[in-house]
């Protein structure tokens, strides 16, 4: 039997400030379920978030300064924190997007490495 879990990844270690950052960035103030979801959304599924990794991560991002929140109401009517991107969070967020793809296109160099013609090359 094929477990659903197997075919979603949690988030990779040091990109979750990244995509909350980005995730307020482009959709304004949302709540923490919110956030999730939409990272579950835009990744296609993929991306799995749970409660206990995200919301260390928002109060975290909140003591760094950020993000900033609010209490208000959500969809369904229910009192939720709404948090939402700082100036310091988008120059944060400007560094770990260049930090990601600095580190995104050295892995690719290695996965495009071909040690064959490395060493017709020596």
């Amino acid at each position: 039997m094929r477990n659903e879990r197997t075919d979603k990844a949690d988030v990779l270690q040091g990109t979750l400030i990244l995509l909350v950052l980005r995730t307020l960035e482009a959709l304004g103030p949302l709540h923490g379920y919110g956030i999730a979801r939409r990272i579950e959304q835009i990744s296609k599924d993929v991306l799995q978030l749970n409660q206990g990794t995200l919301y260390p991560a928002l109060l975290r991002m909140e003591q760094e300064g950020w993000i900033a929140s609010k209490w208000g109401a959500s969809e369904k009517n229910r009192k939720a924190r709404f948090y939402a991107i700082t100036a310091a969070g988008r120059r944060r967020l400007a560094k770990e997007t260049a930090d990601w793809r600095r580190m995104s296109s050295t892995i690719e160099r290695f996965l495009g490495f071909d040690p064959e013609s490395a060493a017709l090359e020596a």
